[in-house]
């Protein structure tokens, strides 16, 4: 749980309105647009691709790559093979590839708590061969747990004395 300062404190006197985490859901915010991403991190460039591997019809995926080309999360780059015809493929942008964590965030909490048998992936990072995690700090590093996380409106800083 996250402690609420401030203004935030009274939770009933302020609405969530503007807020990151609803917007965020109106671009990734479904079952296809987040398997997608997951497709993408793991390879998938081409639409054929990622309609059979997520496992969705073409009128679906056609839906969700217009929408997340559209948000910046992939930009469209056409290829040709020899004999072809002209076609795109879709790569992540720089704010796709930010996404990286919360589909890493998925995969731990469902490595966590929805596989008896343990995690059927392992991730870990391609030099050193280390496990690689997500998980929240602050800006100086050290590592926060989500109750000791104090919540307040931007251009005020949350402190312990709130």
């Amino acid at each position: 749980m996250m402690t609420l300062t401030g203004p935030l404190s009274d939770r009933d006197a302020w609405q969530a309105t503007n807020c990151s985490i609803a917007r965020a859901l109106e671009i990734v915010g479904t079952r296809s647009a987040i398997l997608i991403l997951r497709e993408a991190f793991y390879g998938a460039t081409r639409f054929d691709q990622f309609a059979r591997r997520v496992g969705i019809t073409d009128a679906v995926a056609a839906a969700r790559l217009r929408e997340l080309t559209e948000a910046g999360i992939f930009e469209k780059v056409p290829y040709r093979e020899p004999g072809q015809r002209a076609r795109s493929e879709y790569r992540l942008t720089q704010m796709g590839n930010d996404l990286l964590p919360v589909i890493v965030g998925l995969l731990q909490w469902g490595d966590r708590y929805l596989q008896p048998d343990g995690a059927p992936l392992r991730l870990n990072d391609s030099a050193s061969g280390d496990a690689v995690t997500v998980d929240v700090r602050t800006i100086s590093g050290s590592r926060a747990e989500g109750i000791d996380v104090r919540l307040a409106p931007r251009g005020e800083r949350s402190s312990n004395t709130d």
